[in-house]
């Protein structure tokens, strides 16, 4: 249907090992540098999609 995986609620936990099908490497690591930025001890969803 033209869709992504990630749809608008997130990758969602089932969905975790095909987040490279539907977003660049250049997009996940802005995501992860996002986390980053907005989480720097990590305890927020501690290893749900970025480990």
């Amino acid at each position: 249907m033209g869709g992504s995986i990630t749809a608008e609620h997130g990758v969602g936990l089932e969905k975790k090992m095909w987040l490279h099908l539907s977003r660049s490497q250049e997009e996940i690591t802005l995501m992860k540098t996002l986390k980053a930025a907005l989480d720097p001890k990590g305890i927020l969803n501690r290893g749900k999609i970025f480990e």
